[in-house]
């Protein structure tokens, strides 16, 4: 499974990190901000998923189903 988690480090970045490490969910994460809006992402965190990506409440579901 492919994860990227795009962050700024924000509280919200900082709180679905800690949610992807309770989990032990394995990611990479990228703080590149000109990479961030070229593939259209305005606001972070931005959890991707094998290609789907998803905002922060989304990806806290997602995480929650792990």
């Amino acid at each position: 499974m492919d994860i990227i988690l795009y962050s700024t480090h924000c509280l919200l970045c900082e709180i679905l990190e800690e949610k992807l490490q309770v989990k032990n969910i394995k990611y990479t994460e990228v703080n590149d901000v000109a990479l961030m809006l070229n593939k259209g992402i305005k606001n972070v965190p931005v959890l991707e998923v094998n290609g789907e990506m998803m905002d922060f409440l989304t990806a806290c579901e997602w995480v929650k189903k792990q």
